[in-house]
């Protein structure tokens, strides 16, 4: 596509030289056809199609560091006997990672004490925290929710979960899709094609139609160079694939690679396997159902009272509930 480009605008540019300075040196009447803005629309409208691209691959960039951003930055560490905060390149395998509550894990890891409730919903989406105790595996960048834990870390760097998760969509910007593939295909057979066109034409006008003429021979070679160009399709099937894995990874959907993204336009049924894919993503309170003997605005009372300074997501749900129905 590039060969096409190169050679319409060069030879349209040049020819417009061409006959610009002939016009000067016979002095002839009237301004011959040039083609200078052709070859500058051709050129113009390339470069805007690569910057279109380059903002995509902007925007992809911008959903990656978002991700990133979601790991901590520093960890506490008990390493020799001493507890110590350092930077989270320079956790250890091994290394026992101290985590506060309300704060992020920053690596993953097997809970070597305490136990506590995480909150895992950037990995899995449930907006329920999950009890983990000693011996249970944990991911990094998720949060501790109410205990202290010590984890000893299995996998850092490069190697954690979320680490994976970038990896995966870096991955998806680089494949080409089935569309793009082909498109490559027909590229390498269609460009040798239209140039043995654009010179047979040169030839034909050349010593056929118009003998001895080449002013005349050069407009058909400039016409088919130009008007064969196929740079539309290989920018927009590029340019689609980089804004659409990156704006799906802004939104939490990850794409294994450009042909399932594809394959996405044969989608007519989707299955979930969790409410919080296709809700608000966490919980609240919709219906309050007491026994007969019970008054509703005494039990929501109480349970307000009991739930109030609990920070579990269902208690916090039910406070909420409670304080939105005027209830205290």
């Amino acid at each position: 596509m590039d060969v096409l480009i190169a050679l319409g605008t060069t030879v349209a540019f040049l020819y417009s030289i061409f006959l610009g300075w002939e016009w000067f040196a016979t002095g002839q009447q009237g301004m011959p056809d040039l083609y200078f803005e052709a070859a500058a629309v051709i050129i113009t409208l390339v470069v805007l199609g690569k910057l279109f691209e380059v903002r995509a691959k902007g925007r992809t960039s911008q959903a990656i560091e978002k991700l990133l951003g979601l790991q901590a930055k520093t960890a506490r560490i008990i390493r020799d006997g001493e507890e110590m905060e350092v930077a989270i390149e320079e956790v250890l395998v091994g290394d026992v990672v101290m985590v506060r509550p309300g704060e992020k894990v920053p690596v993953d890891g097997k809970i070597h004490d305490g136990q506590s409730a995480v909150d895992e919903s950037m990995i899995t989406g449930e907006s329920i925290p999950i009890d983990k105790k000693q011996g249970d595996e944990i991911i990094g960048s998720t949060i501790n929710k109410n205990g202290l834990l010590q984890i000893e870390a299995t996998k850092v760097g490069k190697d954690t979960a979320l680490s994976q998760i970038v990896k995966v969509v870096e991955e998806a910007q680089g494949t080409k899709p089935d569309v793009q593939r082909m498109a490559d295909k027909v590229s390498g057979i269609f460009v040798p094609i239209v140039v043995l066109i654009a010179i047979a034409s040169f030839l034909i006008w050349y010593f056929v139609i118009e003998p001895g003429d080449l002013r005349s021979a050069l407009v058909p070679l400039i016409t088919v160079l130009v008007i064969a160009c196929p740079c539309a399709l290989g920018l927009a099937t590029s340019t689609s694939i980089m804004a659409g894995t990156g704006r799906s990874a802004e939104n939490g959907v990850l794409f294994k690679g450009g042909e399932h993204l594809e394959n996405t336009r044969g989608i007519n049924t989707i299955v979930l396997d969790k409410t919080g894919t296709v809700t608000k993503g966490e919980p609240a309170l919709t219906n309050v159902v007491v026994a007969p003997d019970f008054n509703e605005e005494t039990v929501l009372a109480i349970a307000g009272a009991v739930e109030k300074n609990s920070e579990h997501p269902l208690a916090e749900a039910i406070v909420k509930g409670i304080e939105e129905k005027g209830t205290s």
